[in-house]
């Protein structure tokens, strides 16, 4: 189905996949798109995407805050501690995804992130040395023109795989990809087509 933008009771165009829902609006207005250049960032969404696999992102973005909580504001280096009690303890969490596959890859996923930035490249300089550094900006009109993968997010998903990540598929990496700036897929007419990368990320608060 070509989906085109949509216009919003306020006078903006969007694109047309958050439909009216005020998380989803806000998502896609502050987030979605704007370049994340964060190491711990950059990972903590990585995992998200992953956890999002067979899933709406909507259904992770509801659940994001219990995310954190449970898994230590996903800092990796206490992730890659994780014990059996502790994975325990989140297969028992109803405010999560309870998935084991997904929780042991999350812990394997942390080290091999530890790993690479203590013996370089670092996680963003990784990421975005695949892009020069700068995003790539699309101007697709329809939703139906946007690719659920690309040679790069391939290319990318097989670096990843090679240093021990899990759940980076070519599919789950564009995903990840979009949400993080490294492309801009906003459609051509949505209002954040232009801004988004000029954007600046605001840090966040940590989960106490």
């Amino acid at each position: 189905m070509s989906r085109a933008p949509r216009l919003h009771p306020d006078g903006l165009t969007r694109c047309p996949w958050p439909g009216e829902d005020p998380l989803y609006v806000a998502y896609h207005d502050t987030e979605w798109g704007v370049p994340e250049y964060d190491d711990r960032a950059l990972y903590e969404k990585l995992i998200l995407d992953g956890f999002q696999a067979g899933l709406s992102w909507i259904t992770i973005l509801r659940k994001r805050d219990n995310f954190r909580k449970a898994f230590d504001d996903f800092q990796p280096e206490k992730i890659a501690r994780y014990n059996a009690k502790k994975v325990h303890a989140l297969m028992n969490d109803a405010g999560i995804v309870r998935n084991r596959a997904k929780i042991d890859g999350a812990i394997l996923s942390a080290k091999s992130y530890l790993d690479i930035m203590e013996k370089g490249p670092g996680f963003s300089k990784l990421l975005w040395d695949f892009m020069d550094g700068r995003p790539k900006v699309n101007n697709f009109k329809t939703t139906a023109s946007v690719p659920a993968s690309t040679p790069l997010s391939v290319q990318i998903s097989k670096e990843l795989s090679s240093r021990g990540f899990k759940f980076v598929g070519p599919t789950i990496v564009y995903a990840f990809m979009q949400a993080t700036g490294m492309v801009n897929d906003h459609l051509v007419d949505c209002h954040c087509h232009a801004s988004c990368g000029k954007t600046q990320r605001k840090p966040r608060l940590k989960v106490k």
